[in-house]
């Protein structure tokens, strides 16, 4: 049975995704280091639990917008968002992500897990080549 969209789809619709979810943990990093888009209701240092993750944000979050090592970059920002997960989420309202505000890290942790197997898509600076001999 053929899908609903063309499959010839995937790979750009795959670096759509990843671009979103890269831009969304970017984000993230803005927010603490920049206050932006919205400010960050802390100070901290930059040798802290929010200094390094805001760090990872920004750096890692630019190099997945960009698909340039996507694959190491996301595998990092999945288990950051995990450990984010269980430090900063769990604590604060038990395992379950409606009850500790904890839905994007989860969402942003599986989605950069997805990327880390599946690859950038076809629209990436280290996009696979057309070769199957240089996979």
């Amino acid at each position: 049975m053929r899908g609903f969209l063309p499959h010839t789809w995937s790979g750009p619709l795959m670096s759509l995704m990843r671009v979103i979810f890269g831009f969304l943990y970017f984000m993230h990093g803005t927010q603490k280091f920049f206050n932006w888009p919205a400010p960050f209701p802390m100070e901290f240092e930059l040798v802290s639990k929010f200094g390094i993750g805001g760090g990872l944000e920004l750096i890692l979050g630019l190099l997945i917008m960009l698909g340039l090592f996507t694959r190491q970059a996301a595998f990092i920002a999945s288990g950051h968002m995990a450990a984010t997960y269980f430090m900063m989420h769990v604590p604060n309202g038990g395992i379950w992500p409606l009850n500790n505000g904890g839905e994007a890290p989860v969402l942003l942790c599986f989605a950069f897990l997805f990327f880390a197997a599946a690859g950038p898509g076809t629209m990436a600076i280290d996009k696979p080549s057309a070769d199957p001999s240089k996979h």
